[in-house]
């Protein structure tokens, strides 16, 4: 029997103006042997060069010298559609969590988290998951609630609710789970929760995970 050849590693670009920082993330990619770095950026300027390198995955702060982040993902995703966006930043407020997931973030975690949940996130986005930091969940969850500041209640007409297992796939992805892991969870194939993914999308209105769960929680039909 024909052994497999091994997978090539998943490209990873990285978005970010602090060198110590931009470091730490390269320092947490070398080792893996499934990841490879395909270029750095520290300004808006420069970030249309990563795409040349064909990233599978942009790790990308928000607050750069030139501008915000979240503006380049249109451009990045323009160029390259499958390509994953897992922003990384100091912000923690409500404002920048939803306005990156509204941007077409596919997750959001705090700078400040552990090499290991960097890494891990970095996997889960990469494998269709929607990582996102527990200060962004809280936040999501305020406006569930109707915090304060937040979102009054929004009627969902019929057709636009979630079912059960809808939702269930929902606090899966919101945890970082990626289609597989999620099928294993919910005991279906992969094709079904592709089916209810794309079912999701249709009754949100929305194109990623992230944007997904913040509308699910923002329609409160999620809880986090």
């Amino acid at each position: 029997m024909t052994a497999l050849p091994p997978e090539a590693p998943r490209r990873v670009a990285i978005l970010e103006d602090d060198p110590n920082v931009a470091l730490h993330f390269r320092e947490i990619i070398a080792p893996a042997a499934d990841l490879d770095l395909s270029g750095t950026a520290d300004c808006l300027a420069g970030a249309a060069d990563l795409i040349a390198g064909r990233p599978d995955l942009l790790l990308s702060d928000i607050g750069l010298p030139d501008g915000s982040g979240l503006t380049f993902i249109p451009v990045l995703r323009a160029a390259l559609p499958a390509c994953k966006v897992l922003v990384i930043t100091a912000f923690g407020d409500r404002d920048t969590v939803v306005a990156a997931l509204n941007a077409g973030a596919d997750g959001y975690l705090l700078k400040d988290s552990g090499p290991d949940t960097i890494l891990d996130g970095i996997r889960a986005t990469l494998d269709g998951g929607a990582p996102i930091s527990a200060s962004a969940a809280v936040y999501l969850l305020e406006r569930l609630r109707g915090g304060a500041g937040g979102d009054a209640a929004v009627a969902v007409p019929e057709a636009e609710r979630l079912t059960p297992r809808e939702i269930e796939l929902l606090e899966l992805f919101s945890r970082g789970h990626s289609y597989k892991l999620a099928s294993r969870a919910l005991g279906i194939s992969p094709l079904t929760v592709g089916n209810h993914v794309k079912s999701i999308y249709r009754k949100l209105q929305v194109h990623s995970r992230g944007e997904a769960v913040y509308e699910a929680v923002r329609r409160r039909q999620l809880s986090l």
